[in-house]
């Protein structure tokens, strides 16, 4: 299991400081696509990453620099949930339009690469980045916590700073998502009613960070029940929903795909 100590979260820099920083970046980018610097890679597209909060999500797109490799690697992941955007339809929409940020993060210097990830099942999307040097992933988060502030809702914007990581190293261990612990908000379960060892059933919903159940979100009965089958159990699982639109805003969310990911290690979490 990796061991790292990620640094402490800072709060964003100075309004000034950081467009100042942006600018910087913004003319750097000129002269990276000028040398024809910048590339964007198709290997890692549609890899899954799971996070310590229960959550998984898609890598949509890679932007690579071309350097040499780090001295002092260091990795950062990024997290926000965008505000008022909520169906499939938005979503997508963000995933094309996000390509034109591009010159707001790859001319800070020490990028070295970043792998974009969709929204995941709590609506949050993420940018995992690797970086030659700890204090520049850390002043870049800073300065760009000031442009996502623009457009996320209040409070969801965080950061995590690993130093001495290589982006290989973070995924090929699958402990890996464990050091970016401290991400633990955004839902609530109400139990209403259990009738052992067959059934469960609960209420299931989303939350403010404070833990405030979040009233512009829909919330989902679920049921569990538990059968025998051919020698084993079956498990099956209900949710309803307050109409088919609310259903869809959900599966956009990527509802379907986290449970499917959470359910399907279930056997192996029996069997050991």
């Amino acid at each position: 299991m990796l061991r790292v100590d990620p640094l402490p979260e800072q709060g964003p820099l100075p309004a000034a400081t950081a467009a100042r920083a942006v600018a910087r970046c913004a003319a750097r980018t000129v002269v990276l696509l000028t040398q024809g610097r910048i590339c964007q890679p198709s290997a890692n597209l549609g890899m899954q990453l799971s996070f310590a909060d229960g959550t998984v999500a898609r890598v949509y797109r890679e932007t690579v620099v071309k350097r040499p490799p780090p001295a002092e690697p260091a990795m950062l992941v990024v997290r926000f949930n965008l505000r008022r955007v909520r169906s499939a339809a938005a979503h997508r929409l963000f995933r094309l339009e996000s390509e034109l940020n591009t010159p707001l993060f790859v001319g800070f210097p020490g990028l070295v690469s970043k792998l974009w990830c969709a929204h995941d099942m709590r609506g949050a999307y993420r940018g995992l980045y690797e970086w030659d040097g700890k204090q520049l992933a850390e002043n870049y988060a800073r300065a760009l916590w000031r442009v996502l502030a623009l457009v996320s809702e209040a409070g969801s914007i965080h950061f995590r700073v690993l130093p001495g990581l290589r982006r290989h190293e973070l995924l090929s261990d699958p402990t890996w998502s464990q050091t970016t612990h401290g991400w633990t908000d955004d839902g609530w379960w109400r139990v209403t009613a259990v009738d052992p060892p067959r059934s469960l059933e609960f209420d299931d919903g989303f939350a403010d960070q404070d833990g405030t159940p979040n009233l512009e979100m829909p919330n989902t009965p679920a049921r569990i029940t538990l059968s025998e089958h051919e020698g084993g159990t079956r498990m099956e699982m209900r949710s309803s929903f307050p109409s088919k639109a609310e259903m869809e805003k959900l599966d956009g969310m990527g509802m379907t795909q986290g449970l499917t990911e959470a359910v399907g290690q279930m056997d192996a979490l029996l069997a050991g």
